[in-house]
C-alpha cells in the first residue's frame, strides 16, 4: 500500500438539454497530483447520440473535447488554462457545468498507475 498513489476521476458526460437533465456518458478524465498525470480518453458513439438527440451538432462536441484533451496535454496549444498547474487544470475541466459537456461529481482512491485506471474507468462507464 506504500507504492500506492491517490488519484482523482470524474465522467465526462453529454447533456444535450440541459434543462432535461438526460445524460451519455462520453468520457473519462484521471488526474493524479503525485504521478504530475491528467489523461483523458472519451469515445462519440456518433450513431448512438443522434439517437439521444437529433438535434445534436457533433462537430461542435468533437472541438469541445478535442480542447479539452489540449488542456490535458498542457501547454500553449491548451489555451490560457492549457498552462495552468495540472491540478488546475482538472478542477477547470471538472467544475460543474451547465454546458453541453459536464462531469460527475469526482471519485478518489488509490492506484499503482493512473493510466490504467483511465483505462478501466473508460472501459467500465463508457463503453
Amino acid at each position: 500500500m506504500l507504492d500506492k498513489t491517490t488519484f482523482e476521476y470524474t465522467i465526462i458526460r453529454v447533456v444535450p438539454k440541459v434543462e432535461r437533465q438526460e445524460f451519455m456518458n462520453v468520457g473519462v478524465l484521471v488526474f493524479s497530483k503525485s504521478k504530475r498525470y491528467l489523461g483523458i480518453k472519451y469515445l462519440l458513439n456518433e450513431k448512438r447520440l443522434m439517437a439521444f438527440s437529433v438535434e445534436m451538432d457533433l462537430e461542435l462536441l468533437k472541438q469541445y473535447l478535442k480542447a479539452w484533451e489540449l488542456i490535458c496535454q498542457g501547454g500553449p496549444a491548451g489555451g490560457t488554462i492549457g498552462q495552468m498547474e495540472t491540478a488546475d487544470r482538472f478542477r477547470w475541466l471538472s467544475a460543474s457545468k451547465s454546458t453541453i459537456l459536464q462531469c460527475s461529481k469526482t471519485h478518489s482512491g488509490l492506484c499503482d498507475d493512473p493510466e490504467k485506471v483511465l483505462i478501466d474507468a473508460f472501459e467500465r462507464y463508457v463503453l
